[in-house]
């Protein structure tokens, strides 16, 4: 089975924005912990590709399972309501295809730990 990892951001209209997105997806692609066949970016908006073509490419690309990753700090709107409609429609498009949706960054137990040493590292 070849999985596929999508990070997911609001997506900006600067693309210098959208693009450390694509480079966080390309960080993660060599990542000595990746698992995943192939990793890629996707946006809510403003950007592309959409989630929905985010996750058609992927399995053009030969994914048979797909982890949206949303790559948001709280659970606000886009989290809980925007996102699962994005892939809701991944999957009525790609209904051969599994396609999860990964818990947002922000709820990541180790999140604490990063605020703090980003900000010790900035004295």
């Amino acid at each position: 089975m070849k999985r596929a990892l999508i990070v997911v951001s609001h997506g900006s209209r600067r693309e210098a924005s959208n693009e450390e997105v694509r480079r966080l997806s390309q960080q993660l692609s060599i990542h000595q912990l990746n698992s995943f066949d192939d990793v890629s970016a996707a946006f809510l908006e403003l950007a592309e590709p959409s989630i929905p073509d985010g996750v058609a490419a992927a399995i053009e690309r030969g994914a048979d399972e797909v982890t949206v990753l949303p790559y948001f700090l709280s659970a606000g709107r886009h989290v809980t309501q925007d996102i699962p409609a994005e892939v809701d429609k991944a999957r009525r498009q790609n209904q051969d295809a599994v396609i999860r949706i990964a818990p947002y960054i922000g709820r990541a137990p180790e999140m604490a730990d990063i605020v703090l040493r980003m900000a010790e590292d900035n004295q």
